[in-house]
């Protein structure tokens, strides 16, 4: 995987607005704590975009994993080698301001630039990384020991594409809010955090 902790600065990682808020150190945890990807492709169609469960393994970071039906337009364009852009943001608090400019909202978002690997996973590896997304979505939760393992019908019907993921940037933002006057109580208005992650 390219080095994304230091794009050049034509990288599509490089990050040009609120440059304060890169955090590549933690790409791989936000892709590990994350619960839905935006899939982005281009296809002879243009351009599309889907939200998807996907699978991710911080042991392999230059990895990711999507599954899906196996007459996907979208899994086909994936599959097919084609540039791939796949964007993972948790929401973690809407932030209010006393001045209108100053809402925010307190997230970590991840954007990989990725391809199709040059080797797809054999069915042994598939049944691997659906037991291991659904693992990451229900930890502890495994075959056998909550559900039935899938079927030779259900695997033949299944597309599983692994992406290198070739670059990635990272941001978040943390904190209250920031605007003039937000922590002055002489200040008229209300400025505050809507907490939404549980325990944050």
């Amino acid at each position: 995987m390219a080095d994304s902790t230091t794009p050049s600065s034509d990288s599509r990682s490089t990050l040009h607005q609120h440059r304060e808020r890169s955090a590549p150190a933690d790409a791989a945890a936000f892709l590990a704590s994350g619960y839905v990807a935006h899939v982005g492709v281009a296809d002879d169609h243009g351009p599309v975009v889907i939200p998807m469960t996907y699978h991710f393994d911080a042991a392999t970071p230059d990895e990711l994993y999507l599954h899906g039906a196996l007459n996907s337009r979208l899994m086909a364009a994936v599959a097919s080698g084609a540039p791939v852009c796949v964007t993972v943001t948790m929401v973690d608090g809407l932030v209010y301001s006393k001045t209108a400019l100053n809402h925010s909202v307190n997230y970590r978002s991840v954007v990989c630039f990725c391809r199709a690997a040059a080797t797809q996973p054999d069915d042994a590896r598939k049944r691997a990384l659906l037991d291991g997304l659904i693992g990451r979505y229900w930890p502890g939760r495994g075959p056998d020991a909550g559900y039935a393992p899938m079927s030779d019908t259900h695997l033949n019907a299944t597309a599983f594409v692994a992406l290198h993921i070739d670059e990635m940037s990272a941001k978040t933002r943390t904190g209250d809010s920031k605007g003039p006057g937000d922590d002055d109580p002489s200040v008229p208005g209300t400025a505050g955090v809507t907490e939404l992650r549980p325990g944050f």
